[in-house]
């Protein structure tokens, strides 16, 4: 079971970096209900083997391309997010810890196999997966893109994505104003 969590949610990493075409040194965001993905209730169930099947597939994917996790915790610690010192390096650092229960057990995974984890308030990351319904948005760039998945559950949890772009000012009336001016 968890070798099949492992490379479903591989493959999930593997087309959100593609389509969001993420560069090496940039972050994805995840936010992981293991709970969903065990077909029960958010916050009901939390299972570190299953976070540890699926951060392995995750971390697996991004790393060969250099790309950071920034792993969301969940609403027990304001969804702040663990992440590798190297991705923040101008970041306030926050004191905590997260572990399965107050955390949430992915980023409990990923505060374990991170070389140098560090904990943040808040992150503007350049493209998402949201495992189960974590809400992640609060920690993407603006403009967030929707991503349609082909690979879009992992377990019973269905998987939404996000990349994002930089804004659009200005605009075609925008340039004819000017020359009016």
């Amino acid at each position: 079971m968890y070798e099949e969590l492992t490379i479903q949610a591989k493959k999930v990493a593997e087309e959100i970096l593609e389509v969001s075409n993420l560069k090496k040194g940039q972050i994805l965001v995840v936010g992981c209900s293991t709970s969903e993905i065990c077909g029960d209730k958010i916050g009901t169930n939390s299972s570190p083997e299953v976070a540890n099947a699926v951060f392995e597939g995750i971390y697996e994917a991004t790393k060969e391309k250099g790309i950071f996790i920034a792993a969301q915790c969940c609403e027990h610690l304001n969804r702040a997010i663990i992440v590798e010192r190297e991705a923040v390096p101008f970041s306030e650092i926050v004191n905590v810890v997260p572990q399965p229960k107050a955390g949430g057990s992915f980023a409990t995974a990923a505060y374990g196999r991170f070389e140098e984890p560090v904990a943040v308030e808040e992150i503007k990351a350049d493209a998402g997966i949201d495992i189960g319904g974590t809400l992640i948005g609060m920690h993407l760039r603006k403009v967030a893109v929707p991503v349609r998945l082909v690979n879009n559950r992992i377990g019973e949890a269905s998987v939404a994505a996000a990349r994002t772009r930089p804004k659009f000012i200005g605009g075609q009336r925008a340039c004819y104003d000017m020359t009016m001016a």
